[in-house]
């Protein structure tokens, strides 16, 4: 059987054995793939418990019980994308609604939230959420949920857990958080009372940039049926293969994490003594606003760091078009390294104002650090950064 959430069973242990053993024909120690979009009805009343992929399909719930697990939910639904993920969640609230959100949070996530949703009648608060007063001073009467990420993206703010929710809880909101950048192997918020869970599976969970997907988990069973009904209605899950690569993934989430965030601070340790860097976004360095926070609320700090240029995008354009070793991509979480521009990339959907707000210019590269040696990585940067 497939370990549970409440199994005594290591995380990384659950991670290679949740929803695994579905083949009791053949016994196959791997989830097979179900590529059909329908199945058969034993009689007019009666089927195996599958009767449309759209609806559910053994694949998938083979990886949203491996998720739900991990995070420690009791529902999860796995979607065609991370965006997919937000929106699902997003369906839960209404027009009228109000929803607080961090200034700098991804650029998909504040364009969904301020171009599309906001013209469906939501409406949305940007605010510095490592400031308890100005979140407290966001809430009005018709604040419905609060949405969480953290670490931010792109630069790294830790956002305190718990007492966002306590906050939320003050004022009968719910409470969402994208735990993308961390995966629950180094997060997870139920543990500190969030309310739902969303993640792009694209990323770590995945874990080999070859594959785009989302998934929500629910800690409740309320919010897992209205979720799950959701998913369904708006045909918002990922294929049987596409599920098969995460659920495939996920096995060596815990030895890459490790091996990835142990490079990450070695990493921001060089480029915070490097005389043409004059800022780096890393939890794990002392001189983070928010380390201790990270200390007490991750069980790492993660394979993310960003950093500002002293002259802005002259530096910032040379690192990230002379380095061999780092792609120039969006996306993050794979085991190769990315390095990417911001302003142009992640976040260009953001006005210049709201990138202004969230504290992104022109200075700021983000990386996303893989599994090549970490001394060829700084070599690689060092180089770059010299020109």
């Amino acid at each position: 059987m497939s370990p549970e959430a409440s199994d005594p069973l290591q995380f990384v242990t659950r991670c290679v054995h949740g929803g695994v053993h579905k083949d009791q024909q053949y016994n196959s120690v791997t989830t097979p793939i179900y590529p059909t979009s329908t199945f058969y009805w034993n009689s007019l009343e009666t089927n195996s418990g599958y009767d449309y992929t759209r609806s559910s399909n053994p694949t998938r719930k083979a990886l949203e019980e491996n998720l739900a697990a991990l995070e420690g939910g009791v529902g999860c639904v796995a979607t065609s994308t991370g965006m997919s993920a937000v929106h699902c969640a997003m369906a839960l609230f209404s027009p009228g609604d109000h929803i607080i959100a961090p200034a700098d949070l991804y650029g998909g996530t504040f364009r969904l939230f301020d171009r599309y949703l906001g013209q469906k009648g939501m409406h949305f608060t940007f605010v510095d959420m490592t400031d308890a007063s100005a979140v407290a001073a966001a809430f009005r009467p018709e604040t419905k949920g609060m949405w969480i990420e953290t670490p931010s993206n792109p630069l790294l703010k830790v956002i305190d857990l718990q007492a966002m929710v306590e906050l939320a809880r003050q004022h009968g909101c719910i409470t969402l958080c994208d735990n993308t950048f961390l995966s629950p192997y180094l997060q997870r918020p139920f543990e500190f009372g969030v309310d739902v869970v969303m993640h792009s599976t694209t990323k770590y969970l995945n874990g080999h940039s070859d594959v785009v997907g989302g998934c929500v988990i629910s800690k409740s069973a309320e919010h897992a049926r209205q979720i799950a009904w959701i998913c369904n209605a708006l045909g918002l899950a990922c294929s049987p293969f596409d599920a098969w690569l995460v659920l495939r993934g996920v096995k060596t989430l815990g030895c890459r994490m490790e091996a990835q965030q142990a490079s990450a601070m070695k990493i921001a340790e060089f480029l915070d003594q490097h005389p043409l860097i004059e800022h780096v976004y890393y939890p794990g360095l002392e001189s983070h606003p928010q380390h201790e926070l990270a200390r007490r609320q991750q069980h790492g700090f993660g394979a993310m760091l960003s950093f500002d240029t002293i002259d802005g995008r002259p530096t910032a354009e040379r690192v990230c078009m002379q380095t061999r070793l780092f792609d120039v991509a969006e996306s993050l979480g794979g085991i190769e390294s990315l390095i990417s521009f911001p302003v142009t990339m992640s976040h260009a959907s953001m006005s210049p104002e709201a990138r202004q707000l969230a504290g992104i210019s022109e200075k700021t590269v983000r990386i996303s650090v893989g599994l090549e040696h970490t001394d060829d990585l700084i070599a690689d940067l060092a180089a770059a950064l010299d020109g």
